[in-house]
């Protein structure tokens, strides 16, 4: 069996074509610029979501494209922005900031205002305390039809 390669055509702007319809057909590959790049960091350390950031790049992307082509960009850039954050919070806790220092030993320390209570109960235990309970309905049902038993029932007259 004879396989049969396409022949693999260069187009006028340098891009190889496997044989278009008619030359210089279809989209050109994108490539991020460098100030896109920085749009992008910088975006994203700001909070903005993903889908809003490709909305922002030329004129509107879709979030693969972004998410592709920017991706170190995307996660540098969060990173950047916590690292600054993080900074100045600390500065803050340092100069003796009280709001700062509490909400620093809430989120980095695991401090916490309300009181965690444990308790601790065997299964044992919880086994004595469920036959007492089955102890006390066996005795009130016993008498409920003690009573019932003493008790005389009067059928109407017809």
């Amino acid at each position: 069996m004879v396989k049969i390669e396409k022949p693999i055509l260069e187009k006028q702007d340098g891009r190889k074509s496997n044989g278009g319809a008619r030359p210089g057909a279809g989209r050109l590959a994108f490539k991020p610029t460098d100030a896109e790049r920085k749009q992008v960091e910088a975006l994203s350390g700001y909070g903005l979501p993903i889908d809003q950031i490709a909305v922002l790049v030329r004129n509107g992307i879709h979030v693969d494209t972004l998410r592709s082509h920017f991706g170190t960009e995307l996660v540098s850039g969060k990173a950047k922005a916590n690292g600054q954050v993080g900074k100045t919070l600390f500065q803050k806790v340092m100069a003796g900031d009280t709001t700062a220092a509490i909400w620093w030993s809430k989120t980095q320390m695991n401090w916490a205002e309300t009181q965690k209570h444990q308790v601790n109960i065997s299964v044992g235990d919880m086994r004595m305390e469920a036959l007492r309970h089955v102890e006390v309905v066996e005795e009130l049902s016993t008498d409920r039809m003690q009573k019932i038993s003493t008790e005389q029932v009067q059928l109407p007259n017809d």
